[in-house]
């Protein structure tokens, strides 16, 4: 699915995505952009199996938990990356906007999934995505992004019984030119995850 950059999306819990390029590097795809994100919102805990992804912030507070780890903060001039495999989350941890710089390595199906789970979100009103849309990226897709904390029967009974009863009432025309999802064996999604410490880094970066 063809995107033209800067391609920007929103949804309905008080997050902005701007991806500006995507550019070609030896080993995969980067990338690049900048999110704005209202206090209180974010992400919940969710895993990039295939994709590093790194934010430095610009302004305002971020806050950040690796699955199993306590909560950690960052503020301006600081970056955080997250290692592919590593459940994780983030939030605007202050009263502000937080605003970040971000890439994400290799891209992959990466702006067409949250292109989709954006509009999924603001299709329901809310930050759970409308459950057809739901259903297909998160099936479709298992192999490249999950959201741990859904319960195990919904994400590998019910999510996949209602993708083949949208695929049966034709809920997804509008995802006719999605792309193909990779394939990665249920071993090495398991291995990344409670392999050994593989943390979050964060670093100082010079403010000028």
């Amino acid at each position: 699915m063809p995107f033209t950059y800067p391609h920007s999306i929103e949804n309905s819990t008080g997050e902005t995505l701007i991806f500006y390029q995507v550019i070609p590097e030896p080993d995969g795809d980067r990338v690049v952009g900048e999110n704005f994100v209202a206090p209180g919102s974010g992400p919940p805990m969710h895993v990039h199996w295939l994709q590093d992804e790194g934010f430095t912030v610009l302004s305002g507070t971020i806050g950040y938990q690796l699955a199993g780890q306590k909560e950690q903060y960052a503020q301006a001039g600081e970056t955080i990356v997250f290692k592919r495999g590593v459940p994780h989350r983030f939030w605007n941890a202050g009263t502000d906007p937080l605003h970040c710089s971000a890439w994400l390595k290799p891209a992959h199906s990466i702006v067409f999934f949250l292109s989709a789970l954006f509009a999924a979100q603001k299709k329901s009103g809310n930050a759970r995505p409308e459950a057809f849309d739901a259903a297909y990226l998160l099936t479709r897709y298992a192999d490249e992004y999950a959201m741990p904390e859904i319960p195990w029967l919904v994400r590998h009974v019910l999510m996949p019984i209602t993708y083949r009863l949208g695929k049966l009432l034709g809920r997804y025309d509008h995802f006719k030119d999605a792309p193909e999802p990779l394939k990665r064996a249920t071993s090495l999604r398991q291995s990344a995850v409670s392999g050994a410490a593989v943390q979050s880094e964060q670093t100082l970066t010079a403010t000028h």
